[in-house]
C-alpha cells in the first residue's frame, strides 16, 4: 500500500513529460502544461471527491522514514534545470512560426517555475540539513525569487494572518491589488529580516554576509548567464516565464490566507497561527500534482511536517474547489467574492455559535 501511495506523488512528473512536448514540438502542444494544470485538472476536481483521510500513527511514522519521498524532491532540481535549459534553447532556435507558439512556451516555463521552482523550493527550504536548503536556493533561483527563502520562513510563517504580513491577503482585497502588495512588501521585508540577522551576527547590515545580497547577486549572475548563451530576446522571454512562476506563487498565497485572521492577544502580539487560519483544499489531484500544500493548515500549524504526512483538520476551512480552479476563480475577483465571502459568513456564524456553547 505505502509503495501505491508514494507512486501517487510522482504524477507532477507527467508536467515534467507535458514540458517537454510543449518545448519540442509546436502548434497547441506549446501550451500543453497549461492545459493540464488549468483546465483538465479543475474539470477533474469538479468530479472526484476531496479525500479527508488521515494516515494513523503508524502509517504516518513510515512514511515520514521512507527516504524515497526526500529523493523525490531532490530529483525536481535537475529536472528544473534541464527543462529551463531545453526551454531556452528551444525558444533560441526560432523555429516556431506563430507567437501565440512562443507564448505557450514561455507561460508552460513558467508553471514550472511556479510548480517546481517555487513550490518544492518551499518545502526544501522548511528542512534542517545544509543539502536541502541549498537545493531550495538553486530552485527559487530559476524563478529570480530567492528573497522567498528568507521572508517565507522568517518573516510569512511568524506573521501570517495579520496584518503584519505582505503575503496574507485582506477581506475585500482583488488578486491584482494582492499581487502589488505582497511582492513589493515581501521584498522589502526579506531585505530588513537579512540586515537584521547580520546586525544579532556582528557584521554590517548590508554587507557581505547579509543573505539577501548573496542571493541578489547570485540571481543577477545567473540572468547574465542565460544573456550571454542565449542572447537578449530569450533572456526577456526567460524573465517573462520568471514572473509568470512568481506570480503563480503569489496567486497561491491569495487564495491560502483570503480574509483570515488571527486574534490580537496584546500590543503587537497575536494568537498562535492555527488550522483555522488558512484555507485548506483536499482534493486529491492538486495535492499530488503540488505536493500536498493544499493541505496549508496542518502546514502553518507545524511547518516542519514533511509534505506526505501533512494532515486534514476538521477546523480548517474548506476551499470551494482545488488549488488550481480556486487560483482561476480568484482571476475573476466579482465571483471570488461572492463564493468566498458567503463562505467567510458562515464560517463567522459557526465560530459565534461555537463561542456561546
Amino acid at each position: 500500500m505505502f509503495q501505491v501511495r508514494f507512486l501517487k506523488y510522482t504524477l507532477p512528473l507527467f508536467i515534467f513529460a507535458a514540458a517537454y512536448l510543449a518545448f519540442s514540438e509546436a502548434g497547441i502542444l506549446t501550451w500543453l502544461p497549461v492545459l493540464i494544470g488549468f483546465f483538465l485538472i479543475p474539470i477533474l476536481e469538479l468530479f472526484i471527491q476531496p479525500n479527508a483521510e488521515n494516515l494513523d500513527a503508524a502509517e504516518e511514522a513510515m512514511a515520514k522514514a521512507d527516504a524515497k519521498y526526500d529523493v523525490l524532491l531532490y530529483l525536481i532540481v535537475p529536472l528544473q534545470y534541464a527543462a529551463v535549459w531545453y526551454c531556452l534553447q528551444s525558444l533560441s532556435s526560432n523555429t516556431l512560426q506563430h507567437g501565440w507558439e512562443v507564448a505557450g512556451r514561455i507561460v508552460s516555463l513558467g508553471m514550472l517555475c511556479g510548480t517546481f521552482g517555487i513550490n518544492v523550493g518551499h518545502e526544501l527550504g522548511h528542512r534542517n540539513t545544509w543539502y536541502e536548503q541549498a537545493m531550495a536556493k538553486a530552485l527559487l533561483l530559476t524563478s529570480l525569487y530567492t528573497h522567498f527563502f528568507i521572508e517565507h520562513n522568517k518573516g510569512h510563517h511568524k506573521h501570517v494572518s495579520t496584518p503584519n504580513d505582505p503575503s496574507s491577503a485582506p477581506y475585500g482585497y482583488t488578486l491584482y491589488r494582492f499581487w502589488i502588495r505582497t511582492i513589493k512588501g515581501t521584498y522589502v521585508k526579506a531585505w530588513q529580516i537579512a540586515a537584521d540577522d547580520a546586525t544579532k551576527a556582528g557584521k554590517a547590515r548590508y554587507g557581505w554576509y547579509n543573505e539577501m545580497l548573496q542571493l541578489q547577486l547570485l540571481q543577477l549572475l545567473w540572468v547574465a548567464g542565460i544573456y550571454l548563451l542565449f542572447g537578449g530576446v530569450v533572456t526577456l522571454y526567460y524573465i517573462a516565464a520568471a514572473v509568470i512562476g512568481f506570480l503563480l506563487l503569489e496567486t497561491v498565497n491569495y487564495v491560502e490566507h483570503y480574509g483570515l485572521s488571527r486574534k490580537q492577544t496584546a500590543a503587537g502580539s497575536f494568537e498562535r497561527a492555527m488550522p483555522h487560519h488558512s484555507w485548506n483544499s483536499n482534493h486529491v489531484v492538486g495535492r499530488l500534482i503540488l505536493f500536498e500544500l493544499s493541505r496549508h493548515s496542518d502546514h502553518h500549524y507545524l511547518a516542519s511536517r514533511k509534505y506526505q504526512v501533512l494532515r486534514h483538520h476538521d477546523s480548517a476551512p474548506q476551499l470551494p474547489t482545488g488549488y488550481p480552479g480556486s487560483m482561476l476563480l480568484a482571476t475573476i475577483p466579482p465571483l471570488w467574492f461572492k463564493v468566498m465571502h458567503q463562505k467567510i459568513k458562515q464560517l463567522s456564524q459557526t465560530n459565534a455559535t461555537a463561542a456561546e456553547v
